[in-house]
């Protein structure tokens, strides 16, 4: 009788800390402040169902999901919109406990975002599918066509157009971040230029890597409220672990004093050696930031 009272009392306190416990600690308690995904695209599983198991056996926390090749066709080769797919897309990511971290255009890495008429509505396609999918964070690459180093005349239409994006991101509910070439000091300039919460930064390691320039100090100069999530990645050679390039431990800290917290999504960073051994270079990299992030 004495040790079901106390066995009662202590439930009894769980449940009390968790109706009066405030939203954000609630959150907090569910989620790690970091989690780990990988790209379908990258694992050869774009727009595929077994990306999913891919994903689990990896040790990953999260998929990003992307829209489906582009090339020169008019839309994204996107099997989501057909509402059976969508389903059977998140049952199987809710059977495997693996989440979508976000969804992404790479087909924009090639095609032009300023120049291709068709680009209004392909944003809108990938809008409609975060929403059917409940999805918060998409991935918009301005890519080689849109590098504003590269063309800066481009700048005018890429900023009407991420303010149009961001127009219909904020009326969905959703946020859409850009990866571009630019410095962290020049990507803030855009960003203020487009004045819009809905689009941000989707910061990745490797541009930062490849011009020389200082990643924490990159990451400290867009800050926390400006990235909405990151491609924890270089290009490939070697694994996370051994790239002389990244202390991530010094990342972690810069992002743990930054108040940062979000999904850390593996690209590339694959052995040179072995590049199309999938399971065992998402694996070691997984195994890596989960080691340093979940420490």
């Amino acid at each position: 009788m004495e040790n079901s009272r106390r066995r009662f009392i202590a439930q009894s306190a769980l449940l009390t800390a968790g109706v009066l416990m405030p939203r954000s600690l609630a959150g907090m308690w569910k989620e790690p402040r970091y989690r780990i995904a990988v790209c379908d695209w990258m694992i050869l599983k774009r727009q595929k169902l077994g990306a999913f198991q891919l994903t689990k056996d990896i040790g990953a926390d999260g998929l990003e999901l992307d829209m489906g090749g582009l090339g020169d066709r008019p839309a994204f080769d996107n099997k989501l919109r057909d509402a059976a797919t969508r389903q059977q897309f998140l049952d199987k990511a809710k059977e495997l406990n693996v989440a979508i971290s976000s969804i992404a255009m790479s087909g924009f890495y090639a095609q032009s975002f300023a120049e291709r008429t068709e680009t209004p509505g392909l944003v809108q396609d990938c809008i409609d599918t975060m929403v059917a999918m409940k999805v918060k964070i998409a991935f918009l690459p301005l890519g080689v066509k849109g590098d504003l180093i590269q063309h800066p005349e481009l700048r005018p239409q890429i900023v009407q157009r991420l303010k149009e994006a961001g127009a219909k991101a904020k009326k969905a509910g959703v946020i859409i971040g850009i990866e571009t070439a630019l410095s962290a000091a020049e990507e803030v300039k855009l960003l203020d230029e487009i004045n819009s919460k809905h689009i941000r930064s989707y910061f990745n390691f490797s541009n930062a890597i490849k011009e020389g320039r200082d990643l924490e100090q990159e990451l400290n100069t867009l800050g926390r409220q400006r990235i909405c999530q990151i491609h924890c990645t270089n290009t490939d050679g070697v694994w996370l672990e051994n790239d002389p390039k990244i202390n991530m431990p010094a990342v972690k800290k810069t992002l743990d004093d930054m108040g940062w917290s979000g999904w850390l999504v593996i690209e590339r960073s694959r052995d040179a050696n072995d590049p199309k051994n999938v399971k065992k270079n998402f694996s070691a990299n997984a195994a890596y930031l989960k080691s340093i992030f979940h420490a």
